[in-house]
């Protein structure tokens, strides 16, 4: 099959002798999907798709040297473990679980992600998870696959093995367990997050998936795009029923989207948002918002209850499409490099990322605080792509403005209406209203 972009679902492929996944589908509808995805793969490629491969940039890094880790546990979802370990890594060292996107590997997530630059200034362990072909022909990870999102099964029970080896292994501190992943594997980090509460402090979705959106091959198209709207109620409770009777604490969850995200639609952030603030049993309304970065990334903060740190932010990247935003350059906030798809230059993620899991050390001051009369964003489109980003929801045909419920008219290209952002995530008739 040729190139699919990341994040897009494949049809199950072969699967390990025993396997039980993707047993129900008939070679039918494997090929029906197949045919959808070789047909819509180009056309949702978007920014960042440029074809060009690490060799044929002069922002390629040197690749990173990982350890195949080839014994960690029973590994029922047929993974692959890497590591990247510091020359200095010290005693219960933190860890970090990354996860890479559709058509990639560890080693191309680390050679460019940025991480590593990080785990060597800061002393922590990475733990580079890889799913195959023979899980995925696009090699995604199977986020929408019910054997492989529950606690105990498949993948997500994969990735807890090799946390439970790294600290048998490698002494890292289990208290400090971390996770992030781009695309499917930012869906797949919303999985870890939901299954395993009591195994990671907290994540970072990068353009993912709420938990719990997706179950099959088809279900898993719509939530990529437009996405699915529920209740912070609903996607809260996805959660919760994901590890019963757990009772917190639970992790603190960093969301990172771009604007302009063609794949996987940029309302799955703030579906995201109501998924964790939710959980938390916090509002939807921001407790503080700033910009951050060389690109003005916009940053909204859900602080905990006891109102400490941030138990929620949501980071809206402008200007870029599907991929992890980089920042390739040796300043103390850049990191990564744009030397193959879905990797952008833009703002190094993984330094904000690091930070919000407090694990760069430092006592760097926070950016300022926006002031409350910061002026309201405006945002003029189509029903289709006020619907597509977020801004307003589809019943019947019909569509209606976030937050204020509004009704805006059909569900179409053909007509346009200007909304109105105050506060974040809520959204007003403004036609008249906005330069």
């Amino acid at each position: 099959m040729s190139y699919v972009v990341p994040s897009h679902p494949a049809p199950p492929g072969a699967r390990p002798p025993g396997s039980r996944r993707g047993g129900r589908w008939s070679r039918t509808v494997r090929r029906l999907v197949a045919v959808v995805a070789l047909a819509t793969g180009a056309a949702l490629a978007g920014p960042g798709a440029t074809g060009a491969s690490a060799a044929e940039s002069a922002q390629a890094l040197p690749a990173a040297a990982l350890e195949r880790v080839t014994s960690f546990g029973a590994n029922p979802g047929g993974l692959n473990m890497y590591v990247y370990r510091p020359a200095a890594l010290p005693a219960n060292a933190p860890v970090v679980v990354a996860l890479h996107g559709c058509t990639q590997g560890a080693q191309v997530y680390s050679d460019n992600s940025g991480l590593n630059t990080f785990a060597d200034r800061h002393g922590f362990l990475v733990v580079y998870a890889e799913t195959t072909t023979v899980n995925n022909a696009n090699k995604c990870f199977n986020w929408f696959q019910p054997g492989d999102t529950r606690r105990g099964q498949g993948e997500a029970a994969s990735i807890r093995q090799m946390v439970a080896h790294a600290a048998t292994a490698y002494g890292v501190d289990t208290g400090r367990v971390q996770i992030t992943g781009l695309s499917a594997g930012g869906a797949m980090t919303s999985v870890m997050l939901a299954a395993y509460p009591d195994v990671f402090a907290a994540g970072a979705v990068v353009a993912g998936i709420p938990y719990g959106c997706g179950t099959d091959v088809v279900s898993a198209f719509g939530c990529m795009s437009p996405g699915v709207d529920r209740t912070p109620v609903a996607w809260a409770q996805a959660v919760r029923d994901a590890h019963p009777g757990f009772a917190g604490p639970w992790p603190r969850v960093a969301i990172w989207h771009g604007d302009n995200d063609a794949t996987v639609a940029p309302r799955n952030a703030d579906e995201l948002r109501d998924q964790w603030t939710a959980v938390h049993g916090l509002g939807q309304t921001p407790d503080r918002t700033s910009t951050i970065g060389p690109n003005s990334t916009r940053r909204s903060e859900y602080l905990a209850a006891d109102g400490g740190a941030s138990a929620v932010e949501v980071n809206r990247v402008p200007g870029i499409g599907h991929g992890t935003p980089v920042d390739p350059g040796s300043g103390a906030e850049q990191c990564g490099a744009t030397g193959t798809q879905h990797f952008i230059d833009s703002v190094c993620s993984s330094y904000w990322i690091t930070r919000f899991f407090g694990l760069d050390g430092t006592t760097t001051p926070e950016p300022p605080v926006d002031p409350p009369t910061e002026p309201a964003a405006c945002w003029s489109a189509n029903n289709y792509e006020h619907v597509r980003a977020g801004r307003a929801t589809t019943t019947g045909g019909q569509v209606y403005a976030k937050g204020s419920g509004q009704h805006l008219g059909l569900y179409n290209t053909f007509v346009t209406r200007t909304l109105k952002e105050s506060p974040a995530g809520h959204y007003v008739v403004a036609d008249s209203s906005c330069p």
